[in-house]
């Protein structure tokens, strides 16, 4: 079974007007067509290019400095977070959209991050061929974009274009003020056939409700193979040391390859390669005793530095098999983080969509499962916004055992972008 992060984002308006959209009204479940087709080869400079990656991982790092008091293992998608909300922000105006820029470290200006997000959606869809899944069949990294209107309420075509030729989405109509239910249930639907049947129920019963306007939707699934996959005879039962000095059995995989691998004050780093060569786990494994001061220090630029300082190396690597679950609600860290006026009702402004100032956020809840075992890796993640390889050297490898927490992250080679980051506290949970 495939396994799935679930972020829902949930964007209300206050005060339910309608409003005509002009000319002969779509009937519920039409798609209302931008004039514009999505730019398949978007005009996006190097430097644009750099500055999207870097802005997405520093929101990354400082996500996780938000989440880290969060008991247990962790597991998110910071792509996913930041796709749904930039189509959200397309909406925004004033200081609603300055802080969300801020938070979400949206360096570049509207006109030019749009474009970049469509310059990297695509970079993403070109991974895999030829690739292998981690379930035999072949690589997947699918990212799927929708969007969901009310019917006979006015969106306006500027915002409607730029999510069109930028996140390839086009406005279908449901009505929301007399059937949210059946409209919760065709957009969960919509969600389970992008995935497979993997997410059921991604809005929970009462998210939607008559004062709801839009639902943004981001799907993105990944499974891919090991490009040296542990062999199964050498998994044995071995313990891993938890935090509080306790101690569980856990199956322990192990191979002995060329990796990436460094090493600094505290920590070992070692990256795994995904079939094909364009996709990695990184995974940083702190000293023993160490993890809580390497967690709170964590940040973009040291993660950076790690990934740039490592080296190919005749590796031995023992890790644990894992698969968990991660709940929690985003609504309150991302206010945290710098951005409360956009779950304001009297002051957020995402006049940008309307043309007046009724929308504003009003939840997010993350779900999230990860599975990761001798063959490879699951993982996935789902968005709604409701609105409303190297030689072996000679010497002997280095030994990376990782039987205690340790923190990890899946990326692009090419681009730089994180697309999922976790940690492991306790493999067996």
């Amino acid at each position: 079974m495939k396994k799935i992060v679930v972020i829902v984002l949930a964007l209300v308006l206050l005060s339910p007007v309608i409003a005509s959209i002009g000319g002969t009204q779509p009937a519920a479940g039409e798609v209302l067509q931008s004039d514009k087709e999505r730019i398949t080869s978007p005009d996006v400079l190097t430097d644009e290019q750099a500055l999207l990656v870097e802005g997405n991982s520093a929101f990354a790092f400082e996500l996780y400095q938000a989440l880290r008091g969060e008991e247990g293992n962790l597991f998110y998608s910071p792509y996913s977070i930041s796709l749904a909300l930039a189509m959200t922000y397309a909406g925004a105006n004033g200081e609603t959209a300055q802080q969300m820029a801020d938070t979400l470290h949206f360096i570049l200006e509207q006109a030019r991050l749009h474009p970049a997000f469509n310059w990297l959606d695509a970079e993403l869809a070109r991974r895999g061929e030829g690739a292998q899944g981690k379930d035999g069949e072949g690589f997947r990294l699918n990212i799927v974009n929708a969007i969901w209107g009310q019917k006979d309420y006015e969106f306006l075509t500027e915002f409607l274009d730029v999510l069109a030729e930028n996140y390839g989405a086009g406005l279908r109509i449901l009505d929301f003020i007399s059937e949210a239910e059946k409209c919760r249930v065709t957009i969960n639907d919509w969600v389970s056939h992008q995935t497979e049947g993997c997410i059921e129920d991604l809005i929970p019963e009462g998210a939607l409700d008559e004062l709801t306007r839009l639902v943004l939707t981001n799907a993105i699934y990944f499974n891919a193979a090991w490009e040296y996959p542990f062999n199964k005879g050498m998994t044995i039962d071995e313990l891993f040391y938890l935090l509080d000095g306790g101690q569980v059995t856990v199956p322990m995989m192990r191979q002995t390859e060329s990796l990436g691998y460094t090493d600094g004050e505290g920590y070992q780093a070692v990256e795994l390669p995904y079939d094909g060569g364009e996709l990695s786990m990184v995974i940083l494994l702190p000293a023993s005793g160490s993890f809580k001061a390497f967690e709170a220090g964590l940040q973009a630029q040291q993660v950076s530095d790690i990934i740039s300082s490592l080296q190919a190396t005749r590796v031995t690597l023992t890790m644990p098999k894992f698969e968990f679950d991660s709940e929690f609600s985003l609504k309150d860290t991302l206010d945290w983080m710098g951005m409360p006026i956009a779950f304001s009702p009297d002051e957020a402004d995402f006049s940008g969509m309307t043309g007046n100032r009724e929308l504003f956020i009003s939840n997010v809840i993350h779900k999230a499962f990860v599975a990761v075992d001798e063959a490879g890796t699951e993982a996935a993640a789902a968005t709604a916004v409701i609105v409303g390889t190297t030689s072996i050297p000679v010497e002997p490898p280095v030994e990376v055992t990782i039987d205690r927490p340790f923190i990890f992250l899946i990326r692009d080679i090419e681009t730089g972008a994180i697309l999922f980051v976790g940690r492991v506290l306790n493999p067996s949970t």
